[in-house]
Formats: structure tokens, C-alpha cells, sequence
């Protein structure tokens, strides 16, 4: 109820459409380097919008998973069966509640990577977390388990979530889901809940190092301002890019969540 109260005053607020739409002056400046190659996109040359552009990102989605089943089914065995080994008390499977298109909330799946108690230490270790509530990062997480960081570095532990593209609750690319309701939504910041969430997005290949739920926004409203399925195709080819080379490279990796909840990372984890 509270996410159509702030879509119909949104609509209505003047402050709410070129400015806030576009990238801040800083972020403009930090990712001046690497989003050339966004800003070349015009919204106004989709070939593709509306209801028309859901349905074939949707058909484009299953076709990849259909497509790719034989990689991602070998990689989801192989990641269970460490998971099992390093605690056969533990469930395979972490289960978090996430909030998806129009303020839903469903049931996100990843890979466990933390130990059984996480959630209750969670609580006690909120005192240092390096973002403000209800956003939740802790550099060196001493709750994440040594085959953990393992599936966090090698981004693994997202492989689930492609259930969760099946089951229609997320699309391959498109804003990452936060663990807090839409009640936590501040009026402009909702414009992120009017499309499917993702697995990957903007801020996966560009803000990486950001960590304000306000910046992460911001490369949220940039994708829907532009999406396409070019946008979508070139999001993709960047990530495999990343992913393949932060594997092999630690600097790159935090053990750590940079997005708010227990289990969640977004590539670095909202």
C-alpha cells in the first residue's frame, strides 16, 4: 500500500523527473572513464518499449537459461556438494526475503555462504557496519565461511537466483532486490520497484566500489531510464568480463556485503 501511495505522489512531483532521474555530478565524475559507452545509448531510439519490450526481455531470459542449463546445472551440483562437505548440519540454501517489482516481496536463493548464525550475529556486529541502516557492509566479515568466500569471489553463490528468473520473480539483468521493504523507499528512490529485479545490473559492472544506497539508485534509474535489450546484451557481456577476471584477481574482492542483508553481496552485494 505504502509503494502505490509514493508511485501516485511521484508522479505528481515535479523534483521527481530531470533531476533525480540523472547520474549525480559525482558519480558523472568517478565513472567518467567507463560510461561512455552508456551515454551513447538514446532512450529515444528504442526500437522496443512498454509491454512489448517486457515480453521479449522475458522470452530473451528463459531462452538464455534453456540455452545455458548444461553450464549452470553442473555449476549449481558442484557448489551444493562444497556447501554439504565443509557443514553437513547446514542447509545448501540461503533464503532471504527480498522486494521485487511493485514493492512484492519474494524469496530469494543463493548459495549459503555464511555460518548457520548469521542473521543473530548480524545484530551485534551492526555497531560497525561502514554504510547507514538499513543498508548493512562489513569490510572483513567474520560471519562468511572459508568455501564461502570461495563462491563470493567467483560470484557462485548468485547461480540459485536463476530459479528465481524461472519462477518469473527477477529477470537476468535489472536493479538488485534490497532485503527492506518499500516502506524504507523514500518518494523518488521507488522508481527502482517499477521494473523486475535483476541478478546483474549497472552497479554491478560500474559502482562497485559505491556503497550509499542513494548512489546505487541513482546507476538503477540510468539502466531504466535506457533499457533495452542492447543495454541488457551489453550488461551481460560486461559481467561474464568482470566475473572472469575479479576470479582471478583478490584485490578486486571483498568477502564481504556491500548490499543490506545477511547473505547478500551483489558482486562485491541492495
Amino acid at each position: 500500500m505504502r509503494y502505490r501511495i509514493l508511485q501516485d505522489s511521484r508522479t505528481t512531483c515535479a523534483r521527481d523527473g530531470r533531476i533525480l532521474r540523472r547520474l549525480s555530478p559525482e558519480l558523472t565524475r568517478r565513472f567518467a572513464t567507463r560510461i561512455a559507452w552508456l551515454e551513447r545509448i538514446d532512450p529515444n531510439e528504442r526500437l522496443l518499449r512498454g509491454w512489448q519490450y517486457e515480453m521479449v526481455k522475458r522470452c530473451f531470459d528463459l531462452s538464455l537459461v534453456a540455452i545455458t542449463a548444461p553450464l549452470w546445472l553442473l555449476g549449481y551440483g558442484l557448489c551444493a556438494l562444497m556447501v554439504k562437505l565443509e557443514d553437513p548440519r547446514t542447509p545448501v540454501l540461503f533464503i532471504h526475503e527480498r522486494t521485487g517489482r511493485h514493492g512484492k516481496r519474494f524469496r530469494m536463493l543463493k548459495f549459503r555462504s555464511m555460518v548457520k548464525d548469521a542473521e543473530a550475529q548480524k545484530k551485534l556486529l551492526r555497531e560497525r557496519s561502514a554504510v547507514a541502516w538499513p543498508d548493512f557492509h562489513l569490510k572483513d566479515d567474520p560471519r562468511v565461511t572459508p568455501i564461502g568466500k570461495f563462491l563470493r569471489k567467483s560470484n557462485l553463490d548468485e547461480l540459485p537466483q536463476i530459479l528465481n528468473v524461472i519462477r518469473g520473480e527477477m529477470s537476468l539483468v535489472g536493479p538488485r532486490p534490497t532485503s527492506f521493504s518499500s516502506a524504507h523507499y523514500t518518494l523518488w528512490q521507488t522508481e527502482r520497484l517499477e521494473v523486475m529485479p535483476g541478478i546483474t545490473g549497472l552497479w554491478q559492472i560500474l559502482g562497485r566500489g559505491t556503497t550509499e544506497f542513494d548512489e546505487r539508485l541513482r546507476l538503477d534509474i540510468a539502466y531504466i531510464d535506457r533499457r533495452c535489450l542492447w543495454l541488457d546484451l551489453q550488461i551481460l557481456a560486461r559481467t561474464i568480463v568482470m566475473v572472469g577476471s575479479s576470479s582471478f584477481d583478490k584485490s578486486k574482492i571483498s568477502a564481504s556485503a556491500t548490499d543490506p542483508g545477511t547473505e547478500h553481496k551483489d558482486y562485491a552485494a541492495p
